[in-house]
């Protein structure tokens, strides 16, 4: 019996100590949970800190706006209340449809002209971004043009145009036709600071290419987006009239001549990247750079004009890395002049003018 006894107290303390640790474990478990609902409470509460007011949406971060830095012509009310008004508009005019006047059927000359317009280079009447405006003429001219080596006044740079892009006449410099033009274009710019260009003025920079321009290339983006308009010969589209090109001819014998800027491989790239098809901007536009460079490759490689440019660059040296046409101070042939690839032209031409500083 006595032993009895004590194996029912061994088994009586045996329980008590494993209710302690059950005990035990169960508070533990219970401060452990605790500890967690409070948490999770504390987290809610910074989160619903967060959340928009009853009511209310979320509301998105706002966009900073895109600052429009380029020039801009003066607004039309401008040139209609200036004091030559009548002069500035028949200047614009001269500029838009220059044909009607100096082309085929011209009413001032007739046949002075190719029958293309000023704007057909110079978009918009000399006022699109980056569409070759006249922006920059009043602040920088008169000035030193390497091509004439001599400097140049508006009068020159006109008729420079005149006698190439229209492959036509030059104009009396007293005529009521040149001081309407210029009186135009120096009105643009009145508002650039002298010898500052606006921002963009010209043509929008594009890319070298790694390889030369192609044109067979450029002929296959010619008929894929070009020729619906200028024309599968690139003779371009006369109006009904007969007196304008609607399009003009991108070669033969109604387009620009070969002393023409747009002759240069890289002023039609940059021209055609940022300004064709039809719809084309700066912002927006539809051809790649290679693209770009082919199809002037391909509508430069078309018969054209010719232009007398014996006295042209007359210091070699000047001459830019895409004129076409030798002799040259640099040693790299015509055909890569004209073509590209044009990165080692432009070291070879760094590494001579350092040299030459040095």
């Amino acid at each position: 019996m006595e032993n009895y006894n004590k194996e029912m107290n061994g088994l009586m303390n045996l329980l008590k100590a494993i209710i302690v640790v059950v005990v035990v474990a169960l508070f533990s478990v219970a401060v452990l949970l605790l500890n967690l609902l409070v948490g999770t409470k504390t987290v809610n509460q910074v989160e619903l800190t967060m959340l928009p007011k009853a009511g209310n949406s979320p509301v998105a971060p706002k966009e900073t706006p895109e600052v429009d830095t380029f020039w801009h012509a003066p607004a039309t009310e401008a040139l209609a209340a200036a004091n030559n008004s009548e002069q500035l508009d028949y200047g614009k005019e001269l500029i838009a449809n220059t044909a009607l006047y100096f082309g085929p059927k011209g009413k001032v000359k007739a046949m002075a002209t190719n029958g293309m317009n000023c704007q057909n280079c110079h978009l918009d009447a000399g006022t699109r971004v980056f569409g070759n405006n006249y922006s920059a003429v009043a602040a920088t001219y008169p000035k030193y043009r390497a091509r004439s080596g001599s400097e140049e006044n508006i009068y020159k740079r006109v008729n420079d145009c005149f006698e190439r892009s229209l492959n036509g006449q030059s104009l009396d410099t007293a005529s009521p036709e040149m001081q309407a033009i210029a009186a135009y274009i120096n009105w643009l710019g009145a508002g650039v600071p002298k010898g500052k260009k606006a921002a963009g003025s010209g043509l929008k920079s594009i890319e070298f290419l790694n390889r030369a321009a192609d044109p067979l290339k450029g002929q296959v983006v010619y008929v894929e987006k070009c020729q619906v308009c200028h024309q599968g010969n690139g003779q371009g589209t006369m109006n009904p009239d007969g007196t304008a090109f609607t399009y003009p001819p991108l070669w033969g014998k109604n387009s620009y001549n070969d002393g023409a800027g747009l002759y240069r491989l890289s002023n039609f790239a940059k021209y055609v990247k940022y300004n064709m098809p039809l719809g084309a901007n700066h912002n927006k536009p539809q051809l790649s750079d290679e693209e770009a460079w082919d199809v002037a490759a391909f509508i430069n490689s078309q018969p054209r004009p010719k232009k007398d440019i014996r006295f042209d660059w007359p210091k070699i040296e000047e001459k830019p890395i895409d004129h076409p046409f030798g002799p040259f101070s640099d040693g790299f042939s015509e055909e890569q002049h004209k073509f590209g690839p044009f990165k080692p032209i432009k070291e070879a031409k760094k590494l001579t003018t350092a040299s030459k500083k040095a």
